[in-house]
C-alpha cells in the first residue's frame, strides 16, 4: 500500500519502520504483562530482548541461504546494512528457539512465563500483519465490498486489518482474564492463543496468495486449527481449576 515513506530527501521502507517501532512496542508491553502476573520484568524483558535478537539474525540468514547464489558472490552483502531482505518465517522459528533457550537457562516455570509472554507474541505477530499492509507484499481476495482496498486497481479484502482486529480481540481476552481477582495460571495464554488461532482460522480465508497444500488447503488455516484444537483441549483440562484464595 505505502512501501515508502519520504521524509526530506531521504526514503525509507515503510515495513522496517513498523518493525522497528513494533519490535520497542513489544519489549515494553512484555514489561508491563510481566508485571501484571505477577512475574520478575527484568528476565522477562530478557527472554523477549533474545527472541527479537536471534529472530532478526535468523530472518538474515534464512533469506541468505534462500537466495545464497546471490550473496556468494560477494559475501559482504550479507550484512550490508542496504541489501535488506528477511525470511519471516524462518525469524519466527529461530527467534521462538531462542527465547525458548534462554528461558530454559533461567528455569522458569512454563505457564506463568507463557502468560507473561502471549500478549508480546500477538504484537509481534500484529506488527507483522501491519507491515505486510504497508509494504504491500500480500493481499486479499477480491472482493466488492465497501471496505475493501484497491492494490494495482483491483478492489481487494484487506485481509492484514482483519488480522490486526483478530489479534486486538486476542489482546482484550488476555486482559480481561489476567486480572488479579480471576488469574488462573496458564488461562490467558491459552484463552489468547485459542481467540488469535481461531481468527486467523478464520481471516485467512480471505488470503490469496496464501501457502496451499493438495487441495487447495491454506497451510497457516491448518496450523491454526491444530493450535485451536490444543489450546482448547488444554482449557477443557483446568476448567474446573479456580483461582488461589
Amino acid at each position: 500500500m505505502f512501501p515508502t515513506i519520504n521524509i526530506g530527501s531521504l526514503a525509507f521502507r515503510s515495513a522496517d519502520l513498523v518493525i522497528l517501532i513494533g519490535v520497542w512496542l513489544c519489549l515494553t508491553l512484555v514489561e508491563r504483562t510481566a508485571d501484571r502476573v505477577e512475574q520478575n520484568r527484568e528476565t522477562f524483558f530478557g527472554v523477549a530482548a533474545t527472541a527479537v535478537f536471534t529472530g532478526f539474525v535468523g530472518a538474515r540468514l534464512t533469506f541468505v541461504a534462500q537466495y545464497w547464489p546471490a550473496f556468494s558472490q560477494n559475501l559482504l552483502n550479507i550484512i550490508w546494512p542496504l541489501n535488506t531482505g528477511y525470511n519471516v518465517w524462518g525469524g519466527l522459528v529461530l527467534g521462538v528457539a531462542g527465547a525458548f533457550f534462554y528461558a530454559r537457562a533461567k528455569r522458569l516455570v512454563p505457564l506463568p512465563a507463557l502468560d507473561a509472554l502471549a500478549p508480546g507474541i500477538v504484537l509481534g505477530l500484529m506488527v507483522i500483519s501491519l507491515a505486510d499492509f504497508v509494504g504491500g507484499p500480500g493481499f486479499g481476495s477480491l472482493t466488492a465490498v465497501p471496505w475493501g482496498v484497491t492494490q494495482f486497481g483491483v478492489r481487494r479484502h484487506p485481509v492484514q486489518l482483519y488480522e490486526l482486529l483478530v489479534g486486538g480481540l486476542a489482546l482484550f481476552v488476555w486482559w480481561r482474564v489476567s486480572a488479579k481477582a480471576v488469574y488462573v495460571v496458564g488461562r490467558p495464554f491459552l484463552l489468547a492463543t485459542a481467540v488469535y488461532s481461531a481468527g486467523r482460522l478464520f481471516v485467512d480465508a480471505f488470503r490469496d496468495n496464501a501457502w496451499v497444500v493438495g487441495g487447495g488447503y491454506h497451510i497457516l488455516q491448518i496450523v491454526s486449527l491444530f493450535i485451536l484444537l490444543a489450546a482448547l483441549f488444554q482449557i477443557g483440562r483446568t476448567v474446573n481449576t479456580v483461582p488461589d484464595s
